[in-house]
């Protein structure tokens, strides 16, 4: 078959499968040298799943899937596999990472971030891209460039299970990009990066294009670097228009706005009480440290009941340190001044007393959290505060989980493995967990990523509904201002570990 040398990928009438299930039916899309596309759409348009198509994880049943090799074009086998070599010059920088431990035998788990001991299981920075350099070819994206330009120098000796979101997005994006890859992929690399760390990757986007990469990113229709030449409109897993980028109006992603049930929403508060606190959290002079470096550095901080607090600063300014703090999660407590509900760190209270207490989502939790529960079983875990469900479902329970699931609009996932369910999905489930128990204390740190315009609208009005009938009190983490709920009216911003004006 004759391909075009000018095409860098090439679907034809494609169909893809996964587990019985048709992904893309039909599917047409074609990326010439030269070309950047940006892939926009709600979020359960199957953006990330065309990624793992290219990238090689999915396969295509139907039609043809081509791309030029150096020398010849090479098509996919009738096996279904990809050539290694067409695998080896695809860098995919998904919205998950797949670190693992020294021995490569297990991955990481969440608490394993906290303990000191376990964390030291983990490789640094630098020992990981080593490790990635050596299996890279050739090219302009060499070590120390690619060190330079992610800001990694000093993140060198850190270990990986200890890096902020914004962190190890930059990690991933480094292991990509020192492959030197034909063709790099990236699923949302802007959501849980500062603004600093966004004009960055928009500039080092433009660097990546002239070194003669082609470049294909799943992202929202507002966050499109200047390097995308061509957008690709997807609903329902159909591509429904593509176009030049100066053609492009983000106006042209639709997302439709649905009233909240607020009568619901108040019955299902209704369902538990919160009991009532002076100092939901007391800190005085917090110092947290790993070895000799400062995470946090004399940090004071009071929050009463009621309360609504928006908790702000760049990525590895120590946000997640200290809302491991609040949460319980964090050792280090211990061996400083933290009252929680009324009660000081170290008084008798276990973790439990203070995750009862808490309904907590983050970018970490996500990233940790087990799969091989149902979406509705997820969720009822939220009622144990365990990372998914130990024992038999509560039926009483399991009626309150699927009110909560309408709510938030994905009682249709309920029965499905959750690691079956898009990313967005798995998030939403997450949210509901929290939010389900009714607790005193809502901890959200950057909820709303990998979630579309209308989702976030949804959970945002969700959010400001609860906190308007209820004296929930509120932590909310978000690089974006929009994404805050109108409910704010505290600000905490920490900047090098500590707490600034």
């Amino acid at each position: 078959m004759n391909i075009n040398s000018e095409i860098v990928v090439s679907f034809t009438d494609a169909t893809v499968r996964s587990f019985n299930q048709i992904l893309f039916e039909d599917l047409n899309f074609s990326v010439k040298r030269g070309e950047h596309w940006a892939l926009v759409g709600s979020s359960g348009a199957g953006k990330s799943a065309l990624l793992e198509v290219i990238a090689g994880k999915l396969t295509v049943s139907k039609g043809d899937f081509t791309h030029p090799l150096p020398g010849e074009p090479v098509k996919q086998r009738e096996d279904k596999y990809l050539p290694f070599t067409w695998q080896h010059q695809i860098g995919l920088v998904a919205s998950k990472h797949h670190f693992q431990n020294r021995s490569h035998t297990n991955d990481f788990y969440y608490q394993q971030r906290f303990n000191s001991s376990d964390s030291e299981d983990t490789e640094t920075v630098d020992q990981y891209l080593e490790r990635m350099k050596s299996d890279a070819c050739y090219g302009a994206w060499t070590y120390d460039r690619v060190v330079e330009k992610l800001n990694l120098l000093l993140l060198k000796d850190k270990h990986l299970i200890k890096l902020s979101n914004g962190e190890t997005k930059r990690l991933m994006i480094a292991s990509a990009l020192i492959r030197n890859p034909v063709l790099l992929l990236f699923d949302n690399p802007f959501t849980g990066l500062d603004i600093a760390t966004r004009n960055d990757l928009n500039n080092l986007c433009t660097e990546i294009a002239a070194s003669g990469i082609s470049i294909i990113m799943a992202t929202s229709p507002n966050e499109i670097p200047d390097v995308i030449t061509h957008v690709a409109v997807m609903e329902e897993r159909k591509i429904t228009a593509s176009m030049e980028k100066e053609n492009f109006s983000p106006g042209e992603v639709k997302f439709f706005t649905s009233p909240i049930d607020h009568k619901e929403l108040n019955q299902l508060l209704s369902l538990s009480q919160q009991s009532q606190y002076e100092t939901i959290v007391g800190m005085e002079d917090v110092v947290i440290r790993y070895g000799k470096k400062t995470i946090l550095d004399h940090v004071n901080w009071q929050i009463k009941q009621g309360e609504r607090w928006a908790l702000t600063g760049a990525n590895g300014a120590g946000k997640s340190t200290l809302l491991s703090l609040v949460n319980g999660d964090n050792p280090q407590a211990y061996a400083n001044n933290i009252i929680l509900f009324d009660r000081r760190r170290g008084s008798g209270e276990s973790i439990w007393d203070i995750k009862k207490k808490t309904g907590f989502v983050s970018p970490e939790l996500f990233q940790y959290f087990p799969t091989d529960n149902s979406c509705m079983q997820v969720i009822e875990s939220g009622f144990y505060d365990t990372l998914g469900l130990f024992r038999s479902s509560d039926p009483d329970k399991v009626e309150i989980v699927k009110r909560w699931m309408k709510l938030l609009e994905i009682e249709q996932f309920s029965t499905k493995l959750i690691k079956n369910v898009s990313a967005s999905i798995q998030r939403l489930c997450l949210l509901v967990r929290a939010l389900v128990k009714n607790p005193p204390l809502l901890i959200f740190d950057e909820p709303c990523q990998g979630l579309d315009a209308h989702q976030q609208e949804h959970f945002k009005q969700i959010i400001d509904a609860i906190c308007n009938c209820s004296n929930t009190t509120l932590i909310y983490v978000s690089h974006y201002q929009q994404e805050l709920p109108e409910s704010i009216n505290h600000t905490l911003k920490l900047a090098n570990g500590k707490a600034v004006n």
